[in-house]
């Protein structure tokens, strides 16, 4: 017996239309879609928040050195004159050193973070900078679904499609 619905497709399609279902339900938190899909989609996601609510607060906070530029009133890099080995001089960029507090994962989250990674796509928005589905997921939905134990999306029915008469549902978080 199979475990998941072929939906009509071949298994490479039918998998990227799932990843790419799911990865839509994250970011929109809801969508339209025909019946069986959402079903697929739902166990999938739910599958993700529970993974996400077990591992949200399973990292540690390091001090991490960052060297940048040091600016002056204006804005500019300050520099200044150096001699290289061979006796040339040239102009070096003067570095202030700071250091910051950052989460490290654990082992568990980060194995956690990597399979959300598998299931999901990588998304940019209008800018084309890259959305962090996977923080997402750990410091936004984790949080809201904290107390409950599964069922953290639900399907409404939304009657047939014009065409082909599938029946079409809305797919959502609670």
């Amino acid at each position: 017996m199979a475990t998941n619905r072929k939906l009509g497709r071949k298994t490479d399609i039918r998998l990227a239309m799932l990843k790419t279902l799911t990865t839509d339900l994250i970011l929109h938190e809801k969508i339209e879609t025909t019946e069986s899909r959402a079903k697929e989609v739902k166990s999938l996601a739910d599958s993700l928040i529970s993974l996400a609510i077990k591992e949200k607060d399973n990292y540690e906070m390091v001090d991490v050195k960052v060297s940048k530029a040091k600016l002056d009133a204006k804005g500019n890099k300050v520099t200044e004159l150096a001699k290289s080995k061979n006796g040339k001089e040239f102009l070096k960029v003067v570095k202030e050193q700071t250091t910051q507090k950052r989460p490290k994962d654990m082992p568990s989250r980060l194995n956690a973070r990597r399979k959300m990674m598998q299931t999901i796509n990588k998304v940019k928005d209008s800018d084309g900078k890259n959305i962090d589905l996977t923080a997402k997921l750990f410091n936004e939905i984790a949080p809201k679904y904290e107390g409950r134990v599964g069922g953290y999306t639900t399907i409404l029915k939304i009657g047939p499609r014009k065409g082909d008469n599938a029946e079409m549902v809305i797919l959502k978080l609670v």
